[in-house]
This record gives structure tokens, sequence and C-alpha cells, in this order.
């Protein structure tokens, strides 16, 4: 696919969500921030199992959107593995350790209660 300098931010998720999806990322949660916040349309959170498949997993989806679509990502975090940043300017998406993950909570920042994940 030739990159397409004018991918959308729907475009970007749908890319996004399939990149995580392929390299096994858990519990994967989307906020739609359009109307709540101007620091992005989308935010994406998810879960590695260790923090070598945290920065894999954030590696891969900046290598694929810059490959796929032309789009420039600034990365953060990816040194320690824990919680990594990855913002395309339209979506932020958060790659957590589980137990990061669960010491900060972003989902219930963001979502409405009634869609706020379950415990297992």
């Amino acid at each position: 696919m030739s990159p397409d300098i004018t991918a959308d931010s729907d475009t970007q998720l749908a890319r996004v969500l399939s990149s995580l999806s392929d390299d096994k990322a858990e519990e994967i949660v989307q906020v739609d921030l359009r109307g709540k916040t101007a620091i992005g349309d989308h935010m994406v959170i998810c879960s590695g199992r260790s923090s070598r498949q945290v920065t894999a997993i954030a590696e891969k989806l900046v290598e694929r959107l810059k490959q796929e679509l032309g789009v420039a990502s600034r990365i953060e975090g990816k040194e320690t593995g824990d919680w990594v940043l990855i913002d395309t300017g339209d979506i932020i998406v958060h790659v957590f350790r589980p137990e990061v993950r669960e010491f900060y909570q972003l989902e219930k920042m963001w979502l409405p209660a009634d869609k706020q994940p379950t415990a297992n």
C-alpha cells in the first residue's frame, strides 16, 4: 500500500486497532475523544504481557503507521517498556504492562461509567 499522507483519524484508528490485534495486545479499549478534548480524536488503551511485548507492540505500530499511511508518530516510554505512549496527532495509544495499567486506570478518567471495563 502506498503512503497516504492525508490519512484521516478513522483510517488511522482502524490501522491502529488491527496492528494491536495482530501483535496480540490484550484488553484493547477504544475511547472516542471527539468533542471532549483537543488532544486528539481517539484514544486506545491496551496491555502487553511483558515489557518486551509492550515495546514490540509500540515499535511495530509506529512502523506500520509510517509505512502504510505515511503517519509520523511520537513515541515515549519505549526504554522501560512499562507504559509506552504513541501520539499520531489524531490518535493517542497507550500500551501498558498489566500492573502499570491497573495502577493508572486511564479508562476510568475517559470512559463513561456505563462503558467501564468489568473486573474479571
